[in-house]
């Protein structure tokens, strides 16, 4: 039985030779995650921008800057926890992902969450925590994200039992420096989890 880490490269490796659309012609490096292969947390934004297609990591310009912030708010190591991505490519222009783009390829994400097995799965911002609310049979209790952020749901298919967490997506409080307040308040719900990091 291939362990967690052997899993993931197998990923990796398939993500970086991916052409299943059309996002690889115009990317410069393929985004496929990264952190720990252990995290009991594991985040997923939309699709990488800028600076993360430049350097192959996720959520390593202003937003990335701002979720570190969060992170140490929290009382939690960005080295602890998983971070992906619903499009391993950048979209052009950053554009939002498209549903075609999403179903494409998630396959790859449903593969890294699956070997990680974390204890709380986290989208940042909407797109992520659709689908996500989606997999985990938790569609009925879908609503935007205004209204459900920083709400704590337990998964019922997929991954039964998993907690699931729908933050904003960083960007947001880069964008409008009066919700910072808001994530960080979201954020103090990883220490109620009482997760053993």
């Amino acid at each position: 039985m291939p362990d967690v880490t052997s899993k993931l490269k197998l990923v990796r490796d398939e993500v970086i030779a991916c052409q299943k659309c059309s996002l690889y012609q115009t990317r410069q490096n393929p985004v496929v995650g990264t952190g720990n292969h252990h995290a009991k947390i594991m985040f997923v934004g939309e699709a990488p921008g800028a600076q993360e297609d430049k350097t192959a990591h996720p959520f390593c310009g202003a937003s990335g800057k701002f979720l570190d912030e969060l992170l140490n708010h929290a009382g939690v190591r960005r080295e602890d926890v998983y971070i992906a991505n619903l499009l391993k490519c950048r979209p052009p222009g950053n554009r939002d992902p498209e549903f075609q783009e999403i179903e494409t390829c998630t396959g790859y994400l449903q593969r890294q969450i699956t070997a990680i097995n974390p204890s709380a799965l986290c989208s940042l911002g909407r797109h992520s925590m659709s689908y996500l609310m989606q997999k985990l049979g938790l569609g009925d209790k879908l609503k935007s994200i205004s209204q459900i952020h920083g709400q704590v749901f337990v998964a019922r298919e997929w991954l039964p039992g998993i907690k699931f967490i729908p933050f904003y997506h960083p960007a947001v409080a880069v964008y409008n420096s009066g919700m910072k307040e808001a994530l960080k308040k979201d954020f103090e719900v990883l220490k109620k989890l009482d997760l053993v990091l």
